[in-house]
Order: structure tokens, then sequence, then C-alpha cells
């Protein structure tokens, strides 16, 4: 067969200069086993997105309310299902005669919808809710690469993370700003078993890793899944999507670049939302 020589040079320990042969079939095997790993990390790296399917059309959507103090300012849609437009409080919302498929708030750029509201408005709520659930399950599954399991144990005041899945097995918690670094390209998904818990004028800060001067990290390509609560501290910022299982507090002027997609209540005071 055809054959590789190689030399390994004299050293003091083994002075007699050895020739070693490779056959072809050894140097295929092991070029396989350096491609196979290096797919490994590669897939480690890249992120798939997270389909949000129809739930994605909302700012907030909730299955158990949506309440504020006034005066807060949503930037896209909200929703409530399967109860009623009663657990929309605070908003003040208005209805038209000609159409009660939906309802507007001044503290709303888009429109309210709840499960009561007349058709189309029920199923499509019911679609978007699922997909929802099934946006929140998906994230919840990702694999998670060894070194971004529990990064510094949950409490990450100053933390910054570059694209990929990370899982803590707890609370999430940080005091002051963390840094989400990366390009517009890159997805991440923070995924907690605990809650959330933001300190008061704490911030996400997305930052450009300065490669191909495309920018910073897109809010709607950030996911945070949470198995318990998110609490968002007076004045803090966050940036991303909220897929969380029970409920979400955004205190006073609080703010989101994002979206809130809680299956229990959602309770804002005088806060900002912008949807992506």
């Amino acid at each position: 067969p055809f054959w590789l020589k190689f030399c390994i040079c004299p050293c003091p320990y083994f002075p007699t200069m050895r020739t070693h042969t490779i056959t072809m079939g050894v140097l295929n095997f092991l070029c396989l086993v350096v491609a196979t790993a290096a797919g490994s990390l590669r897939s480690l790296a890249e992120v798939a997105s997270v389909d949000l399917g129809t739930a994605g059309n909302f700012a907030i959507l909730s299955k158990a309310g949506i309440s504020t103090v006034p005066t807060s300012a949503i930037t896209g849609d909200i929703g409530v299902s399967p109860i009623a437009a009663e657990a929309i409080t605070g908003f003040s919302l208005i209805q038209t005669e000609t159409d009660r498929s939906k309802s507007t708030s001044v503290q709303v750029t888009g429109v309210a919808y709840a499960a009561d509201y007349a058709s189309p408005t029920p199923s499509t709520l019911t679609t978007a809710i699922g997909d929802m659930e099934r946006a929140y399950t998906d994230a919840a599954g990702r694999t998670v690469a060894a070194a971004n399991l529990n990064v510094m144990s949950g409490l990450i005041t100053g933390a910054t993370f570059t694209a990929g899945v990370y899982e803590w097995g707890g609370d999430i918690a940080f005091s002051s700003n963390i840094y989400i670094k990366g390009t517009p390209d890159d997805l991440f998904i923070f995924k907690c078993s605990g809650n959330v818990i933001v300190g008061s004028g704490a911030s996400v800060v997305l930052v450009a890793d300065g490669t191909g001067g495309g920018g910073a990290p897109l809010a709607s390509n950030i996911v945070w899944q949470v198995a318990g609560h998110v609490d968002a501290g007076t004045t803090s910022h966050l940036e991303g999507i909220f897929l969380i299982k029970t409920f979400a507090a955004f205190k006073t002027g609080s703010s989101l670049n994002g979206r809130i997609l809680a299956q229990t209540a959602v309770t804002l005071d005088s806060v900002t939302i912008v949807a992506p």
C-alpha cells in the first residue's frame, strides 16, 4: 500500500533518529477522527433559532392576565388566553361596536386581544398559546456544553456571554450590568431552572464583538427559558425573548427590548416594552 515516512528528530533522551511508516489507511483514519472532532465542536458552537410561531406576533402573551400600574408604554400587541379580557387591567381598554375582535389602549402601540373577544380572536390566541408552549419546550431541551453549565453559580453580575446555549440549575441573579457580546447573526439561549432576579438599575448590555462591522447581537436572537419567574427590579433593562413557565413582574421604570411570553400572569408598573 501507499505509505508515508516521517522522522522524529534526535533528542538527548533518544539520540538515534528513528523513521516511522504510516499506511494510508491509518492516515485516513486519523483525518476522520480530527474532522469528526471539529464537527462536534462546531455543533456545540452553532445554535438553531427557537421558533416562536404565532406567539412571535405579541409583545406580551399571557395565560393568566396582564396588569399595569399606569402609565406603561407597550410597542406591540398584547393578548391573554384562555382567560378573558377582564384579566387585562390598568390599560383602560376601548372596543368599538364595529369590531369586537380586539381593543385598544393609549398605553399600547398595537392592539389587545382576549379569549372572549369575537372571532377569529379566540382561535388565533389558542394557536399562539400552543406555539408559546412549544417554543418553551424547544428551548428547555437544548443541549449545553459543559463549560456553559452553572456559570458563576448563577450570580452573573459583570459576566460577558458569547453565542451559545447556557444553563443553570437554580436562580440567575445580577445586581448590575451583564454583557451579551457578538454579531447580529449570533444566537443565545439562557436556560434557567429557577428564577431570573434582576437588581434595580441593572441592565443587559448588547456589545458588538468587532468582527465584520455588523453591530451588536439582536434582542430577537436572545431567548431566556425560565422555569420559575422573572423579577425585573426598578429601572432595570432587559433584552431578549422571555419564555416563562410561571409569572413575570416588571417593577417601576423597568424596560425590555423583547417579548414576554408567560404561562401565568404578567404584572407591570410604569414600564416600557418594545417588541423587536
